[in-house]
């Protein structure tokens, strides 16, 4: 099993930007799809994006189209999530999780434990 650990969190004003690193141990971490889920207070955990396995495909919420990119690095078992433009509604705990494919990243069994992102003035 992959073990996930999710940094580049914290607190930016609106029209900001982070990059969250979501760091893998495991041999097999390469052959997985990668996905960043996120969870605002009283809300249920939604889709971001996600990118297959080489890198080749990816994914996005329509609500970050445009502003935010996901991008791998396999050698340093580490995938990216470039947040610009950042909007207060952004605020939530973000996650990345693998799955074996980008149409399977829904039911994906291995999770971080989470990085808070808050955007506020």
């Amino acid at each position: 099993q992959v073990q996930l650990v999710e940094s580049g969190g914290g607190l930016v004003q609106p029209g900001g930007s982070l990059r969250l690193s979501c760091a893998a141990s495991g041999r097999t971490f390469s052959t997985y799809a990668t996905g960043w889920f996120r969870q605002a207070p009283g809300k249920d955990r939604e889709f971001v994006a996600a990118i297959s396995w080489g890198g080749a495909s990816t994914d996005y919420a329509d609500s970050v189209k445009g502003r935010f990119t996901i991008s791998r690095d396999n050698i340093k078992n580490t995938v990216h999530l470039q947040m610009n433009s950042l909007k207060p509604e952004d605020t939530a705990v973000y996650y990345c999780a693998t799955a074996r494919t980008i149409a399977n990243i829904h039911s994906a069994d291995s999770w971080g434990q989470g990085t808070q992102v808050t955007v506020s003035s």
